[in-house]
């Protein structure tokens, strides 16, 4: 579905598009939006999507600006991406017919990010604590330093920085042929998403990462029910610096996929869908 959302960067409205899981959104159900990595879109969340929009949840998975489907231009950094979360919500609110008076439960979401997407959900948390009942921060830390030379291909649009990105990315199970799908190749399939994405928005996302210093300070504002969900050979957010982030959250859990490197929500899927479900079904 395509969603008319307001920018940060100016006051005209641009189309976001959003998968639903197959459903449409509902005033009635609570609102769960999933953020994706840098230079990524909403494809990589296909496996859990489909299991909350059919039970109880209106989903959201979205292409940032700029990126897969949507239009505008690149937001730059981590705090833009943050602060355009609330434009995002006020216009869920307003097409599944939600009453969107400031301050009402109706209005809160749940936010499921990960990598640049899961600082983006940390960003926004500790700026606008009324707007969300929850978050999940899948493969996190306070800080996410990009190596120079993956820096360097990302903003040259670099075949190079696709192959750096999959193959850190990606745990045993990516590299080996062991995805829960037959036949499917997380390698491959990460490398054609990543060259078919627009140009340059790999690289604005890395660098917005490796420029993002406020973690630990937002960490520290964060109220809401939080999950850290991290993978145990995760190279580029290793568990040990999803642990400290959430050690600053008053009212955070983590959970630890064994196995299973960066990319959980495809290399270990089932186990990450029980993990959200786990959490968003005590918040």
């Amino acid at each position: 579905m395509k969603l008319n959302v307001a920018s940060v960067t100016s006051a005209k409205k641009i189309q976001i598009f959003a998968a639903t899981g197959g459903k449409e959104l509902s005033s009635e159900l609570p609102l769960l939006v999933f953020l994706h990595g840098a230079g990524m879109d909403h494809t990589v969340w296909n496996l859990q999507t489909r299991y909350f929009a059919y039970h109880g949840y209106s989903v959201l998975a979205i292409d940032f600006p700029g990126h897969g489907r949507s239009d505008g231009t690149l937001l730059q950094s981590i705090e833009q991406m943050a602060d355009w979360i609330p434009e995002l919500i006020d216009a869920a609110v307003e097409i599944s017919g939600k009453d969107g008076v400031s301050g009402s439960n109706s209005k809160q979401a749940s936010l499921v990010g990960h990598s640049m997407g899961a600082l983006v959900a940390l960003e926004c948390a500790s700026r606008y604590p009324e707007l969300l009942s929850s978050i999940c921060l899948l493969g996190v830390s306070a800080k996410m330093p990009v190596h120079p030379v993956l820096l360097e291909a990302a903003a040259n649009n670099d075949p190079l920085a696709y192959d750096l990105v999959t193959s850190w990315g990606h745990g045993t199970t990516g590299h080996f042929g062991k995805t829960p799908v037959p036949g499917m190749s997380l390698i491959g399939g990460g490398r054609a998403l990543l060259s078919s994405a627009p140009q340059g928005t790999l690289g604005v996302g890395l660098a917005a990462c490796n420029a993002y210093q406020n973690g630990l300070t937002a960490a520290g504002k964060v109220d809401c029910s939080t999950l850290c969900l991290m993978g145990s050979e995760d190279k580029m957010t290793p568990p040990k610096q999803g642990e400290k982030l959430a050690a600053e959250i008053t009212n955070a859990k983590t959970h630890l996929i064994q196995d299973c490197g960066h990319m959980m929500m495809l290399e270990k899927s089932d186990q990450t869908l029980q993990a959200l479900k786990a959490h968003l079904s005590s918040t």
